[in-house]
């Protein structure tokens, strides 16, 4: 049982994938954005080559709660990704602080602030699937 976890963005999507056991969460990629059409194909093939049964989109929540634009572009593209994959379920998970949390990792990894913004987008989706898979063990 292998879960994905994505980062969407304006021009970019995170990509990270839990281990078999459902534990840990790595990074894969980060997938420039070229059109719905191409980045679907991306996303199914990431899917089959990682054996993924699962998905979860983070969801940018404003600070107090409330859904803002980058919320309901997220919800939107949990309803393609739901007619992408039907067999698969779609989790949308609170993402707040993720970009933050996934900076102050690179930053103590001692990352110049070039490669930091090339991999950012995928250490917030390692970010966002692996409090996902830590509430399952809750």
């Amino acid at each position: 049982m292998r879960i994905m976890g994505l980062d969407l963005g304006t021009r970019t999507i995170g990509v990270a994938v839990s281990d078999e056991t459902g534990l840990i969460a790595r990074g894969v990629e980060t997938i420039r954005r070229h059109g719905l059409e191409k980045d679907m194909a991306r996303l199914h093939e990431l899917v089959e080559q990682e054996g993924c049964t699962s998905l979860v989109l983070g969801y940018p929540r404003n600070m107090n709660g409330s859904v803002g634009e980058r919320a309901r572009a997220s919800e939107e593209f949990a309803a393609v990704l739901r007619e992408q994959f039907p067999a698969m379920e779609v989790t949308l998970w609170d993402e707040r602080l993720s970009t933050v949390a996934a900076e102050k990792v690179l930053i103590e990894a001692d990352l110049q602030r070039k490669k930091r913004r090339k991999i950012i987008d995928m250490m917030a989706a390692v970010v966002i699937l692996q409090n996902y898979l830590d509430s399952l063990r809750r």
